[in-house]
């Protein structure tokens, strides 16, 4: 299209008192001559404008929305996280252990995960580490529009992981909970994950996380190939694995949940609270200590990785832990890019997974369903920069020398 320019006549030339007329824009369609139809209006927009115009909607309006809405709150917030009569959020327990005196070692198992979830996080590091990935084969659940997990194929995994949602590779099911009522005498609880099936009795043998990861540690070694000289959980340390365990569990683990979920003031005030006085003692810890039990990664190091991974993908925002990022913090976030940077970790790790997941998912937090942007320190390429964590144990064997 090109560009025509015009040459008014100069202003001794024109009429005095007559309007001087203006010449159009060449460039202007007119919506007659336009191919486009008219934009129609927004029916809700012109209803508003008829009610109240461009003010906005009266008190009532308001107060009553927002009642209702409170209400419904409430109702869809205990049944996505129940809570005990303050509104602290209470974990339901998982019904199925590993510890049983009924359950035997299976021979033949298949495990159940979603990425989203930090939970089964934890087995996916572990079968990893521990080289169970050809004998534990693995079926990826996505969260379904209703929040529950259901199986569907899809492209290889980003943000550093090859992992991606998946068909049910076992049993050929839709959903979670359909595997689960395949168990003989069926199943009506909560269909969660991570979740251990036994193939040959086409039974749950565990849906606990912490079991799992125990099992797979050690109650698969010389039963299956893997590697048995990796050991998280040395009989030394089982005290001090423990330890830490009682501290992050309440407070970490499940206090972003407890953050996030909490359905009163008085609940989130104290959740918040126990959240950070911990990470700040965690961090004071990990100064002079390069993981929790010393120069040996465990299982209570996998077990908090996967709640601080998360956490300003996440919890940050969504589950209102906003005191701090843990990227303000200097020695918990360089313990957190060691871990990632272990091989075999980063490749378990799938962020955007993670984030839909959690803002697309849950809806009674984010009823828009909108993602924010992913955090610059949460990107692959940031949490593969150096960590000098080396440096601590140099630090700690010179101290002992020194004291020797």
């Amino acid at each position: 299209m090109s560009i025509v320019s015009f040459s008014p006549k100069p202003d001794h030339l024109l009429l005095p008192n007559k309007p001087r007329k203006s010449k159009p824009n060449r460039c202007h369609v007119s919506p007659r001559m336009s191919s486009q139809p008219p934009p129609t209006p927004d029916l809700l927009s012109t209803v508003t404008n008829l009610l109240w115009g461009k003010s906005l909607p009266p008190q009532l309006l308001i107060s009553t929305v927002r009642s209702t809405w409170n209400g419904t709150w409430h109702l869809m917030m205990s049944q996505l996280a129940p809570s005990d009569p303050s509104g602290s959020y209470s974990r339901p327990i998982s019904s199925f252990r590993a510890n049983s005196p009924s359950r035997q070692n299976p021979k033949n198992l298949h495990l159940y995960v979603a990425l989203a979830c930090p939970w089964a996080h934890r087995t996916l590091i572990v079968r990893s580490l521990k080289g169970l990935d050809e004998a534990v084969p693995v079926s990826i659940a996505a969260p379904g529009v209703d929040g529950s997990w259901e199986f569907r194929e899809s492209g290889a995994g980003a943000g550093g992981s090859g992992l991606a949602p998946s068909a049910d590779r076992a049993n050929g099911r839709r959903t979670l909970k359909e595997v689960y009522r395949l168990r003989r005498g069926g199943y009506d609880g909560r269909s969660t994950v991570p979740m251990l099936w036994d193939v040959d009795k086409k039974d749950v043998f565990c849906n606990e996380s912490y079991d799992i990861i125990e099992f797979f540690n050690s109650g698969l070694n010389g039963e299956m190939a893997g590697d048995s000289s990796m050991d998280l959980s040395p009989p030394e340390l089982k005290g001090e694995i423990e330890y830490w365990n009682g501290i992050i569990y309440p407070n970490v683990n499940n206090g972003v949940y407890r953050c996030g979920f909490a359905q009163s003031q008085q609940a989130y005030d104290k959740a918040v609270n126990d959240l950070f006085i911990t990470l700040d003692m965690l961090d004071a810890h990990l100064s002079s200590s390069r993981y929790l039990c010393g120069d040996v990664l465990t299982l209570a190091d996998v077990c908090l990785f996967t709640t601080l991974i998360r956490f300003d993908l996440s919890y940050n925002v969504l589950f209102k832990c906003t005191k701090k990022k843990l990227q303000e913090y200097p020695h918990l976030h360089a313990y957190t890019r060691e871990i990632y940077q272990i091989p075999k970790v980063a490749a378990t790790c799938n962020f955007e997974a993670i984030m839909d997941g959690y803002y697309r998912v849950l809806f009674p937090l984010n009823p828009g369903s909108i993602r924010p942007a992913m955090p610059c320190g949460c990107e692959h390429e940031f949490l593969c920069k150096p960590h000098n964590r080396e440096s601590v144990s140099l630090l700690n064997k010179h101290a002992k020398v020194l004291q020797s």
